[in-house]
């Protein structure tokens, strides 16, 4: 492997963004797109994928976790249902009177009159699947706040996974080569020392 390609394996293997890591082992690379279709040819070289894959492996077996403690994870938020949480009920409205009790609010008629809340589920009742979909439980201004993780980011990383989606470029439009018509004599000599084989 070259050196560049070094860099560019251990920068994906930081957050698996190829295209980040194209730009920053080559940093001449301004264009998403250009670096996105470089980074999927650099991993399909066999050198620069084993070694990606073998750093993977060494991670995994480093911190004893499997890819079905990912998956589990990823699917526990993926499929969690905002129900689970939280949900709206419709309750009778009730006024304070002057000595402190609560009784039915009536409307002109003498009805019942209701209103809708929304009522949390308390954490004592979750299951552990829907607990590990939860990110933040905070007391806010109006009540109780609670944050799940991003729902849509989960499945598309269980997609990718499970092969579901694919990641495609497609480049069209016509080139000008200044080149064209050069020797490869010529063309070495242009070159010279920048040339370097990825």
């Amino acid at each position: 492997m070259t050196d560049k390609q070094i860099i560019f394996a251990n920068e994906y293997l930081i957050d698996l963004n190829g295209t980040r890591a194209y730009k920053e082992a080559y940093p001449h690379v301004k264009n998403d797109n250009t670096a996105a279709a470089a980074a999927t040819r650099l991993m399909n070289v066999p050198d620069v994928k084993e070694y990606i894959e073998k750093r993977i492996k060494d991670r995994l077996e480093r911190i004893e976790v499997t890819q079905d403690d990912v998956i589990q994870e990823l699917a526990a938020v993926g499929f969690a249902n905002v129900p689970e949480y939280a949900k709206v009920v419709t309750k009778p409205i009730m006024i304070q009177t002057e000595n402190g009790d609560y009784v039915p609010a009536l409307d002109s008629e003498g009805n019942q009159m209701y209103c809708q809340a929304v009522e949390i589920t308390e954490t004592k009742e979750l299951t552990r699947r829907q607990i590990k979909a939860i990110s933040g439980i905070k007391q806010g201004k109006n009540g109780i706040e609670l944050s799940t993780y991003d729902k849509v980011k989960a499945l598309e990383l269980l997609g990718k996974h499970l092969g579901i989606f694919k990641d495609k470029v497609e480049v069209s439009g016509s080139v000008n080569n200044p080149f064209e018509g050069l020797t490869t004599e010529q063309l070495l000599r242009l070159a010279g020392e920048d040339l370097e084989p990825e």
